[in-house]
C-alpha cells in the first residue's frame, strides 16, 4: 500500500486558515458512517479549543435526504461547497444502485464531481468506494471496500486493484476504506498522517477507540467461531509489545501461548488477519515513528528498543511502510518542523 506519510503542504479554506474536508452525502447514507468524520475531524483539544480542520456537509441536491434509518437529514449546501474543499469523504450508502446505475455516476452526482477541484483528496467510507470508481478515479489503483462487496466491486469495475483484506488503503490523493470501523480507522490515519501520531493518538483517545488496529478486515469475515474454552494469542500479543526490542522468534512466541508453531499461526492469522512476523514488524515500525516524534534518541538507539537490530534495518522497514527515512520523517513530524510533502514510492 502506497502512504502519503506526512502532508504538511494541505491548503486551507482561506477564511479560517484550517484543511477544508467536504462530508458529501448520499441518498441512503448510513448516519453512523456520516458521522465519523466530524468526530474525527471535528475534534477539539488544545489552548485554543480550536478543531484542525474545518468541517462540512454537503448533497449534490440540498434539502431533504433519506437515509438507511427511519428518519431524513436536512443538508443545506449544494455541490457548489466542493470546489472550497481539500478533502472529499463520501461515507457509506445501501443505495448503490440508483446513484451508480450500471457502474456510472448519476447526472446530478456527475454535476457534483465536476465541483472537485484537481489535487483534492479523494476518501470513502465502505461503498462510497463506488461512487470513486464509477468516476473513474479508482482505475488502476489499489482501492478497498466492505468485505461482503469485494467480488461484486471488483466484477463492476475491474480497472480497480480490488484488496479485499485491508481495513483501508492510502494511495496517496486517494484513499478507501472497508465498512463502519474501517472508516474511524482511516479517518484517524489521514490525521496521523497530516499532523503525527501524537495527534492521532489523542483524538483516538478523546472517541474511545483504538488509535491503530491490527491486521485486515480478512479476520472479519464470516467464520465458524472457535470453542469458547480454546486458547487466544491476545496475551502472547500483549507480552509481545513489551519486548518488542527482544527478538522473539516465532517458536519463542507459541512457547508462551502454550500452542505448537502450526496452531499458534493458524490461529494468529484467523484472530489478527496477518502473520506474526508481519504483525511484530508493524508494532515495531509504529514504535519507531513514536520515538522519533517524541524523543532525541538517535536512529541507532531506536532501532536497537524496536528490534530492528541496525539503522540500516530501521530505514529498510520505515521505508517499506511509510517511505521515508528516519530522519526525514523525524525532520517532519517534530513540533517544530516546518512543511513538507512527500510520498512513499510504490
Amino acid at each position: 500500500m502506497a502512504e502519503i506519510c506526512k502532508d504538511r503542504a494541505m491548503r486551507s479554506d482561506g477564511v479560517t486558515g484550517r484543511h477544508r474536508v467536504a462530508v458529501l452525502v448520499i441518498k441512503g447514507v448510513i448516519p453512523f458512517e456520516l458521522g465519523i468524520p466530524s468526530r474525527i475531524f471535528g475534534c477539539r483539544f488544545g489552548g485554543s479549543r480550536d478543531p484542525l480542520y474545518d468541517v462540512v456537509t454537503c448533497a449534490a441536491v440540498p434539502g431533504l435526504v433519506e437515509t438507511d434509518m427511519d428518519f431524513p437529514i436536512v443538508v443545506e449546501r449544494g455541490p457548489q461547497t466542493l470546489a472550497t474543499a481539500d478533502t472529499v469523504i463520501i461515507p457509506a450508502t445501501h443505495d448503490q444502485g440508483p446513484e451508480c446505475t450500471e457502474g456510472r455516476l448519476s447526472d446530478a452526482m456527475a454535476e457534483a464531481f465536476e465541483h472537485i477541484r484537481p489535487g483534492t483528496r479523494m476518501v470513502s467510507i465502505c461503498t462510497g468506494s463506488y461512487f470513486l470508481a464509477a468516476a473513474g478515479l479508482l482505475d488502476g489503483r489499489p482501492a478497498t471496500t466492505h468485505w461482503q462487496h469485494t467480488d461484486h466491486f471488483q466484477r463492476t469495475y475491474p480497472k480497480v486493484k480490488v484488496d479485499p483484506e485491508v481495513l483501508f488503503v492510502d494511495d496517496g490523493d486517494v484513499l478507501t476504506s472497508a465498512g463502519v470501523g474501517s472508516g474511524l480507522d482511516l479517518c484517524l490515519h489521514i490525521v496521523r498522517r497530516d499532523h503525527g501520531t501524537d495527534v492521532a493518538n489523542r483524538i483516538a483517545r478523546q472517541c474511545v477507540v483504538p488509535p491503530w488496529r491490527d491486521g485486515g478486515q480478512a479476520q472479519y469475515i464470516e467464520r465458524p467461531l472457535p470453542p469458547p474454552t480454546a486458547a487466544t494469542t491476545g496475551p502472547t500479543r500483549a507480552w509481545a509489545m513489551e519486548r518488542l526490542d527482544q527478538p522473539l522468534p516465532l517458536t519463542e512466541l507459541a512457547s508462551h501461548a502454550g500452542m505448537s508453531v502450526r496452531t499458534f499461526t493458524r490461529r494468529f492469522r484467523d484472530e489478527v488477519g496477518v502473520s506474526p512476523g508481519q504483525w511484530l514488524t508493524r508494532q515495531r515500525v509504529e514504535q519507531a515513528r513514536r520515538l522519533l516524534e517524541s524523543s532525541d534518541l538517535t536512529v541507532d538507539l531506536i532501532a536497537h528498543r524496536t528490534g530492528f537490530g541496525t539503522a540500516a534495518s530501521l530505514r529498510q522497514h520505515l521505508h517499506a511502510v511509510i517511505g521515508v527515512s528516519p530522519m526525514v520523517y523525524r525532520r517532519t513530524f517534530r513540533p517544530a518542523a516546518g512543511p513538507a510533502d512527500f510520498r512513499a514510492v510504490s
